[in-house]
């Protein structure tokens, strides 16, 4: 099937240029006869792990709470207006990371994960914004959306949700399963189910400068370099032993304003960002390790796939997998971006790479990386 056929008789092209961060757009039958990819009683199963992350949303008696899980015990199903969210659906089932691949028209570095709702009647998180592009794919059951591009977003105090103030809906649409809404960021929605219901959300990055900032200033704290040490040879007697003098300070502003970084910096430092794994993403070795030269026989003829919770990038002689980074050659550029961008290699490719990347696929494989297809 058309990776594209989810945008309806959209281009990717045209979906960019006309839709992406500027304005909503509902696409019926997206997916057509589209069925969930998990039935309840899995992604209870989900929602129960550790190393899952979810919430329980209810709003009882008109009073919202919020749980974080993992999820031992549940409201019961024929109670209204509760609401589970299982976020990163796509680390953990093929079904889920197959359909996140159907988006990736719009770049890795930018696409985030799968998370799935499932709601009882009347379920829902209130009125709210999200700070991010989202894609609502309906998967179960009906869902009324509606939503206003207000530029008021206040929201209410004392909330342990996002919702907001003044919410005035300017739009509503009831999706059913196949169907699909668009909304760019900051635009207020209010998903209200109709019957027991499941929407899949799939969500982008859009990480806070201050976030990058800081996260930034740590990475550089490892390459600066400023030699030498402060001095003051032509210090005066002071009048005032407790101030800092004017020439303290501009001799270190000087020195600190050295502090220089480069292209290479930023890239280098925003693929390690982008690809490091979330805090409970966990990668599972293979139960039973293979030697450098069964793992070559073996990859050599069956081929090689990247775990659907590895995160690889590349930008120039760059490649960054999973936090870690390194430059490659020419000849071993091509093979690692096509593994990249494909993220599979047929056997016939991997028998064609050099030692230093065969060494590297053999320890990744170690590591739960990537696995032999």
């Amino acid at each position: 099937m058309d990776n594209f056929s989810i945008l309806g008789e959209l281009t990717p092209q045209k979906f960019l240029r006309d839709y992406w961060h500027k304005q909503p757009l509902l696409i019926r039958q997206a997916i057509p006869g589209f069925k969930p990819l998990l039935d309840r009683e899995a992604l209870c199963t989900l929602a129960g792990r550790d190393d899952v992350e979810s919430r329980l949303i209810t709003h009882f008696d008109g009073t919202w709470k919020m749980q974080s899980g993992p999820m031992q015990r549940l409201p019961s199903f024929r109670k209204k207006e509760w609401t589970m969210l299982v976020q990163g659906v796509n680390l953990h089932d093929d079904a889920a990371d197959a359909l996140l691949q159907r988006f990736r028209f719009i770049p890795d570095a930018r696409l985030d994960d799968l998370m799935i709702s499932y709601a009882t009647d009347q379920g829902g998180v209130g009125p709210h914004f999200d700070s991010y592009d989202v894609f609502l794919l309906q998967a179960h059951g009906r869902r009324r959306w509606k939503i206003s591009a207000q530029q008021e977003l206040n929201l209410v105090e004392g909330m342990p949700l996002k919702i907001l103030k003044n919410f005035q809906a300017e739009e509503e649409f009831v999706l059913e399963p196949g169907d699909m809404l668009y909304l760019p960021p900051h635009y207020a929605h209010d998903g209200i189910a109709e019957g027991e219901c499941m929407t899949y959300s799939i969500g982008f990055r859009a990480p806070p400068f201050q976030e990058l900032g800081e996260a930034f200033l740590q990475f550089m704290a490892d390459s600066i370099e400023l030699p030498g040490r402060y001095a003051d040879p032509d210090l005066a007697v002071t009048q005032h032993p407790a101030e800092i003098s004017k020439a303290m300070i501009a001799t270190m502003s000087a020195e600190l304003k050295k502090i220089r970084f480069t292209d290479d910096d930023m890239t280098i430092f925003l693929g390690e960002y982008l690809t490091e794994p979330k805090a409970n993403v966990f990668f599972d070795s293979p139960e039973k390790s293979l030697t450098p030269t069964k793992f070559v026989q073996t990859a050599a003829k069956r081929g090689v796939r990247l775990s659907r919770k590895t995160r690889m990038l590349y930008r120039g002689r760059h490649i960054f997998i999973n936090g870690e980074s390194f430059a490659v050659g020419a000849a071993d550029k091509k093979l690692l971006l096509m593994l990249a961008d494909m993220r599979s290699l047929p056997g016939e490719l991997v028998a064609s790479a050099s030692e230093d990347v065969l060494e590297a696929f053999h320890m990744w494989h170690d590591d739960g990386w990537l696995s032999i297809s």
